[in-house]
């Protein structure tokens, strides 16, 4: 370090060293070690020509307190007699030659190891010859070695543990006449078939990554060009391209979202193999894209993708989509809704999207950490042994040799001593843990009790045996994460799993009531009607009332969205949503949402009379006990957070235009939201500790002027 700021001591000129000449000052005695320190604080440009200072064994600073014990000694410094220092063969000689190979090593270590920035780029639609610069290629590797490291990388593992470190010493001990004791062979016979084993295993375990990673690599995917489908490999994919993807099929790159076969504009995908979720994810497609009449429209438009650097977060993004050749150019936003990251999956219809991240700039791929050789407690115990059981035979080795008196070459018996005491430490017990490790991963593929078990490291499979304690989620990991809705309560009265029939029975009353008032010819309400009704008790209208409104407001508040599988095409054919005069058929009526507790409540209220049909980006279509649609716009909706735990949806009535503000959520954020009450802490506390998973829902009523204020 001090040789790198050699040249800051021949910056100086000639009357700033007249002027050294000229300072007074008292002479001390020679090789003052506080001299050095004192001229390493003063300005380098003055250099005191001394033999016993060393320029190279200078501090670059002084600390605080070095300079404050140097100034006891201030008037007590040797004259300064300035000189300029050349850099020549001295200087070469005493210490410059490794400055110079330090830098150099520094250099090619740094270039070896230099990342490619990462930048925002621009993605023109359909046209990769177009990207300014070179992409990595889309190519998955898991793979520890190649065919040149694989034996050095497998002998480094090895033979960092001291337990083969220690025999390999000692085999090799046997190549020296004077230390030879024995054959060869029975050293380096158990050490070869240690290590062959372990190369054996790790060669299985990396042939088999490279397997995987092939197969990943070698999936076809349709790629849309301007003559057409062509048939692509996941590592030909370049930035730019437009994959088709199918249904169930995962999706090979980072892409922006443009069209989809659903006529909603919109598609769920799963995350599990991405962030571990098992609840399905909402995309929509980019509008302009959508809105074209067919696919091939999307080679007949000038359009590009704005997107920022890859990063390591997988919950947001921004860019932009613009399209040129339209007056005005039409811009719209990207957020992470219009994303499809690679390893998810797409669970509903076909999407079409342009890839804009491939390889390493990935988001799954940045957020994988490099794969590292797993070494087990066993291993680590076992090497703990062996340093102690080496301790022990050098001990036993001292007392030999002093028992003899340390005569002739004691040091050459006292190795003789080591090595004659080496099967101290048996190499045999490393052989069995080696070849039974092979045997626990083989037994784990073959137990039928378990199948389809993947041992995808074969170093640790007896770690298994040491657990204690499995801590994790119940939901979706210890259970199937299928949700069945089991109580409602209203405050006053509950109704459970054998009560339910009452809630069909109000539903029905509720809206037959609404039916008559529409066959009258009047407009249909979401509400009990007016008209006069059986006599009730006051308590039984408001009990039917409010169950009416709380299960209206179950059917409206999620994201769930009815899927119809097309019997038409076959298996083919590709499920999309039915729009409002088609025949409901509920045997063929399926769920998408994005956590099994929103299909779970739908479901409830379709068991109720209250039946979910359709739904699209703007509105949602209900389907009463009579058969009657209700259709209800949505005007802004406000999704699921793990920050707000809870979500919002603003919906107007099409037949009164009311204009309604639902929301649900967790007890503990809803608790200072609703209107105050005595009962909600209590009773989700009480359903809470029979093992119900608690929501609570609301609703307020909003006039028009309310509503615009807010938009």
């Amino acid at each position: 370090m001090a040789g790198q700021h050699c040249p800051d001591v021949t910056t100086f000129t000639r009357n700033q060293a007249k002027m050294a000449d000229s300072i007074p000052l008292n002479p001390v005695r020679k090789n003052s070690r506080k001299t050095a320190y004192y001229n390493a604080g003063r300005p380098a440009r003055y250099q005191i020509e001394d033999e016993s200072s060393n320029l190279d064994e200078m501090p670059l600073m002084m600390s605080e307190e070095a300079f404050e014990n140097d100034e006891s000694d201030y008037q007590t410094l040797p004259r300064a007699r300035v000189s300029q220092r050349h850099r020549g063969l001295g200087w070469f000689l005493c210490g410059g030659w490794k400055v110079l190979c330090t830098s150099c090593c520094e250099c090619l270590v740094h270039t070896c190891r230099r990342k490619k920035e990462l930048k925002a780029r621009t993605v023109w639609l359909g046209h990769p010859e177009k990207c300014e610069e070179k992409y990595p290629k889309n190519a998955i590797k898991n793979q520890k070695y190649n065919i040149v490291t694989f034996v050095p990388g497998v002998l480094y593992q090895q033979f960092k543990f001291f337990l083969n470190l220690y025999f390999l010493v000692v085999a090799c001990s046997q190549f020296v006449p004077s230390l030879k004791i024995g054959y060869l062979y029975t050293y380096w016979a158990p050490l070869g078939f240690v290590l062959a084993v372990t190369m054996v295993r790790e060669a299985v375990d990396e042939v088999r990554r490279c397997r995987r990673d092939k197969e990943m690599n070698s999936q076809l995917y349709s790629k849309l060009t301007v003559r057409g489908k062509v048939q692509v490999k996941s590592s030909d994919i370049q930035v730019g391209d437009l994959i088709i993807v199918e249904k169930n099929q995962r999706i090979p790159a980072d892409m922006i979202f443009l069209r989809t076969s659903e006529k909603t504009g919109s598609c769920f995908i799963r995350t599990d193999q991405l962030d571990g979720e098992t609840d399905w994810k909402l995309r929509v497609a980019v509008a302009c894209t959508q809105r074209l009449p067919a696919l091939g429209d999307l080679f007949s438009i000038s359009a590009y993708v704005y997107a920022q650097k890859p990063q390591l977060d997988i919950h947001s993004f921004e860019g932009n989509f613009t399209r040129e050749d339209c007056d005005p150019p039409i811009h719209e936003s990207l957020s992470i809704e219009n994303t499809l990251w690679a390893s998810t999956v797409v669970a509903s219809g076909t999407v079409i999207g342009v890839v804009i991240y491939t390889g390493k700039e990935m988001r799954s791929v940045l957020n994988t950490s490099q794969s590292k050789n797993k070494v087990g407690l066993l291993d680590l115990e076992l090497n703990r042994l062996t340093k102690a059981l080496f301790l022990a035979q050098v001990v036993l080795s001292v007392v030999m040799v002093a028992l003899q008196g340390f005569l002739g070459p004691w040091f050459r018996n006292l190795f003789r001593f080591v090595v004659l005491f080496s099967y101290i430490i048996p190499i045999s017990l490393r052989v069995n843990l080696d070849m039974g490790k092979s045997a626990y991963g083989w037994m784990i593929m073959k137990d039928e009790n378990i199948p389809g078990t993947v041992v995808r490291t074969s170093t640790i499979p007896e770690e298994l045996g040491r657990l204690v304690y499995l801590l994790t989620d119940k939901t979706g990991t210890l259970t199937q994460n299928e949700m069945v809705f089991k109580r409602l309560h209203l405050g006053t009265v509950s109704y459970g799993t054998d009560t339910m029939d009452e809630i069909q029975s109000h539903i029905i009353q509720s809206y037959a009531q609404v039916s008559s008032a529409q066959s009258n010819g009047n407009s249909a309400t979401s509400t009990p009607s007016r008209k006069p009704q059986p006599p009730a008790p006051k308590v039984r209208k408001s009990v039917s009332s409010r169950i009416h409104e709380a299960v209206k407001a179950i059917a409206l508040c999620h994201n769930v969205t009815p899927v119809y599988e097309s019997r038409v095409n076959g298996a083919s054919a590709e499920p999309e949503s039915t729009e409002a005069d088609q025949d409901f058929s509920d045997d063929n009526r399926t769920y998408q949402a994005s956590s099994p507790d929103e299909v779970a409540l739908v479901r409830w209220t379709e068991s109720v009379g209250l039946t979910l049909v359709n739904r699209d980006l703007t509105s949602l279509q209900l389907k009463t006990p009579a058969g009657h649609i209700l259709t209800y716009y949505i005007l802004q909706i406000f999704p699921f957070t793990s920050e707000s735990k809870r979500m919002g949806i603003i919906v107007r009535e099409e037949a009164t235009g009311d204009i309604t503000f639902y929301m649900k959520g967790a007890d503990v954020a809803m608790a200072s939201i609703v209107q105050y009450n005595d009962w909600l802490e209590e009773e989700c506390g009480n359903m809470a500790r029979e093992g119900l998973r608690t929501l609570v829902v609301a609703k307020k009523s909003l006039t028009e002027e309310q509503y615009q204020d807010f938009e």
